[in-house]
């Protein structure tokens, strides 16, 4: 294999390239798609099982940060779709700008999503010998909020009057274990997510050295499109993992 300029030996033209870098990345994406929809089936079906228990899991994420990651990540689709843009209009000067924005933004994702993990363990929502969904309420930090620890505690103590009335201890230790499934789920789905943001990130990283290098124009942008879209993807699993993780059943308390 050779390579003339930004055309590789075994393709004829840069359209014909560009054209299959694209459809290589479609299908990338699709066996994606395959892959956390595993995880989304299992967690559709557990949730049906145990929606309590799910529900009372999902109340103890923290929605700010939640939130705030989700609109962290929609900017930072918009500055990846105008750095393709920029890439497409030949604006060199602009392109790798966007590329850092773009980088930065990702970057404080993973870093919001290091302080959720961080909470997680401090109150003992870490699935294993330690988990403990009762934990906080007993044991509340001084930034606490008390309206959110109240609900919290009103939450579990109706479930269990729900579950089994006659035997509350009993009650606690199965839901306990459900919630910790909710959590084994939360941790695998967005630890996944965030392993995907962390190769994007490489990519990231790799467009921007060459963006200065003044690689990229509307004569050739084909990496730029293609991590693009593999971004916008990411995005797009983030939204999803948002609504199911955090949304559902949540109270407002």
């Amino acid at each position: 294999m050779h390579r003339t300029g930004e055309l590789y030996g075994q393709f004829e033209t840069l359209e014909q390239q560009k054209e299959t870098a694209t459809l290589g990345m479609w299908i990338f994406l699709v066996t994606e798609v395959l892959f956390f929809g595993g995880l989304f089936l299992t967690y559709t079906i557990n949730r049906h099982y145990y929606f309590t228990a799910f529900g009372i899991g999902g109340n103890m994420l923290d929605l700010t940060l939640g939130t705030t990651n989700t609109f962290v990540l929609i900017a930072s689709s918009f500055t990846m779709a105008m750095s393709v843009w920029s890439a497409q209009t030949s604006r060199k000067s602009l392109l790798p700008i966007l590329l850092m924005l773009t980088l930065i933004l990702g970057s404080v994702f993973l870093g919001i999503k290091y302080v959720e993990y961080k909470q997680k363990y401090y109150h003992h929502l870490i699935p294993g010998p330690s988990f403990d969904i009762t934990y906080r309420i007993n044991h509340p930090a001084p930034g606490d909020n008390p309206k959110e620890l109240a609900a919290e505690r009103q939450e579990i103590e109706e479930a269990l009057r729900t579950e089994d009335p006659e035997n509350p201890q009993g009650a606690l230790v199965a839901l306990n274990a459900h919630t910790q499934l909710y959590f084994s789920l939360y941790f695998a789905m967005t630890g996944l997510h965030a392993l995907h943001m962390v190769v994007g990130a490489g990519l990231l990283i790799w467009l921007f050295r060459e963006s200065l290098n003044g690689r990229f124009s509307a004569s050739y942008y084909t990496p730029v499109e293609t991590v693009g879209l593999y971004w916008h993807f990411v995005d797009i699993v983030w939204i999803y993992l948002f609504a199911l993780l955090y949304l559902i059943n949540r109270h407002l308390g």
